[in-house]
């Protein structure tokens, strides 16, 4: 079996520190030493610290978004519902190796003060996650599923920083009720609209 390349074994050490420990607080020597890589190895792949966290975004993003989306369909396939978003949340939730949202955290670390490539980096993270949402909701019959989507951004967000600070997992519980709210709303206003 061949080994990882260089580039990988960095950006593998990186994803898992990066995720761990936080980006300002995972130094670029740390990399070096943990991936068994020379300095020089490092800067040949990445010309900086902000470069090789934008490699990481970018994969973090197709890992995660690929994760998620077959949770949710798995469970979707057996109860159609908002609800199942929460539940693929739980999944993730229970994971040893949870740290709340890598694009949440890169905003949260960077204030005012960030990378504007990280910020485009979360910003379009955020937009696919509410474009799915927004797919899920069309499925569904609902009213107005970009706006169904944007809402359940909101509750998906909410949950993820609340357990992350929390750790109960009744987190999971009050998200699938308020989804299920949400998702029962916009199914009387389709309802309606179906009906005038």
């Amino acid at each position: 079996m061949a080994q990882p390349s260089a580039r990988d074994r960095i950006l593998d050490t990186a994803a898992r520190l990066f995720y761990q420990d936080g980006f300002r607080a995972t130094g670029i020597d740390k990399i070096i030493a943990e991936s068994d890589v020379a300095k020089m190895s490092l800067y040949r792949h990445f010309a900086s610290k902000n470069e090789l966290i934008s490699a990481f975004l970018d994969w973090r993003h197709d890992f995660w978004m690929h994760w998620f989306t077959e949770e949710v369909e798995a469970r979707f396939a057996v109860s159609p519902g908002l609800g199942v978003i929460a539940e693929a949340l739980g999944a993730w939730f229970a994971q040893d190796t949870f740290r709340g949202c890598a694009f949440i955290n890169v905003v949260a670390e960077a204030g005012s003060t960030g990378v504007p490539e990280h910020l485009q980096q979360a910003v379009a993270h955020k937009a696919s996650l509410s474009a799915y949402l927004a797919d899920i909701a069309g499925r569904l019959g609902l009213a107005e599923p970009g706006e169904v989507a944007e809402e359940a951004m909101l509750c998906l967000e909410g949950m993820i920083v609340r357990y992350q600070m929390t750790a109960d997992p009744a987190v999971v519980e009050h998200g699938k009720r308020l989804l299920a709210r949400l998702e029962q709303s916009a199914g009387v206003r389709a309802a309606s609209a179906a009906a005038a």
